[in-house]
């Protein structure tokens, strides 16, 4: 893809301007083109360059409903390991949960892939569609007025440059702890241990979370082709994050090995750990003529993974109405429009990383409340629906 600076720009108005060109922004742009917006009317403007996107190694889980998504604007299929089966279970408790792909007839409940490896697809996406890039570039100062936006960009080279839109659209949150607060804020004081780990007897497409007294602890399987692994989010407080993170690679697995348990076999290696603050961030965000949408909107604890897939599910619904006219009633219609899908989220993701993570003598009765769910499917068809789609 071509990327264009500050001094290259030819065309200086646009309908829509994103800031951001992670996948909750490319995706709306492709969206917008799907929908009859000529790519000529939509900018893409962020900050790194798509060679050090590309380069960004995080995993990212991709629910069902995202999926389908992807493939509407034909970025799919990206390298990706599927989820069958989903294991839910308590540390220190009786009971646990299962859902599996057979339950719902879908042919995965989820898939696994890296930040790079869904950049590459929808960046080809993009580029295709004939939509500008404008990268790497910073917006340095938004302004509104009736009829419009203006964005002031610096690429660092040239004396900066600014482009005008009907709607701007911010698509890039940033880490938790460096935002400004939102309505919906709370600090989860915990911090989350990311790496790569391989298992003894790793089960093929089942992922598993595993609740702790001091946070869950994630594993989505990444079979990279050669190996078996998976991707590993461990919630923790701060200060066991910078014990773990202390430790050299033996006993770092032994610690592993004693949180998650044998349903894995023994955990064998583990790549260089990185930790991130967690907390909650959401709330209503924009003016007549700005919105956000992912993880900008809401900031999310990783917990089931929801992050990414709401920020598509928002893509989703503001192509179709900004499609229809660029227009402040159109975001007025996608704030209403998306209230009870964010809200919902946003409580089942508090509600888990809080209920489970303490050392409150409920504990047992918690553990049991998964065994309870595995035997009402009912139950069990609500939290998949609501992990696969959303609140629809």
């Amino acid at each position: 893809m071509s990327e264009a600076t500050g001094a290259g720009l030819a065309q200086a108005d646009y309908d829509v301007a994103i800031c951001g060109a992670g996948p909750a922004g490319m995706a709306l742009a492709a969206l917008l083109v799907q929908r009859g917006m000529p790519a000529s009317r939509i900018a893409l403007v962020d900050a790194k360059s798509l060679d050090a996107a590309r380069g960004d190694p995080r995993t990212l889980a991709l629910s069902w409903g995202s999926r389908q998504i992807l493939g509407q604007v034909g970025a799919w299929p990206v390298p990706a390991t599927g989820i069958h089966e989903i294991h839910v279970s308590r540390k220190g408790t009786f009971g646990r949960s299962m859902i599996t792909r057979d339950e719902h007839r879908v042919p995965a409940l989820g898939y696994v892939t890296r930040y790079g490896d869904l950049v590459t697809v929808l960046a080809g996406v993009v580029e295709r569609l004939g939509i500008a890039s404008l990268r790497p570039m910073r917006v340095t100062a938004l302004d509104e007025a009736a009829g419009g936006v203006r964005l002031a960009l610096d690429d660092g080279r040239s004396d900066g440059r600014t482009i005008s839109a009907a709607i701007a659209v911010q698509a890039e949150g940033g880490l938790f702890g460096a935002q400004a607060d939102k309505q919906a804020m709370r600090d989860y004081g915990q911090t989350a241990i990311i790496a790569q780990v391989e298992a003894s007897a790793p089960i093929a497409h089942r992922a598993y979370e595993r609740f702790t007294d001091e946070g869950p602890l994630a594993m989505l399987p990444q079979d990279d082709g050669e190996t078996r692994g998976y991707s590993m989010v461990w919630c923790v407080r701060p200060e066991t994050a910078q014990e773990l993170l202390s430790l050299d690679d033996a006993a770092f697995l032994a610690r592993l090995n004693g949180t998650f348990g044998e349903r894995l076999g023994r955990f064998t290696h583990a790549t260089r750990r990185l930790a991130f603050p967690l907390g909650l961030n959401a709330g209503v965000t924009g003016t007549a003529r700005t919105t956000a949408i992912g993880n900008a909107a809401q900031t999310l604890h990783p917990v089931a993974g929801q992050g990414l897939n709401l920020g598509l599910r928002d893509a989703t619904v503001l192509a179709r109405l900004l499609a229809r006219g660029a227009t402040p009633e159109a975001l007025a219609e996608f704030a209403a429009l998306r209230r009870q899908d964010r809200d919902v989220t946003v409580r089942l993701t508090d509600t888990m990383a809080r209920i489970f993570a303490n050392t409150s003598p409920l504990q047992p009765v918690l553990g049991l409340s998964l065994a309870a769910i595995d035997l009402f499917s009912p139950a069990r068809s609500v939290l998949a629906e609501l992990m696969m789609y959303g609140r629809r």
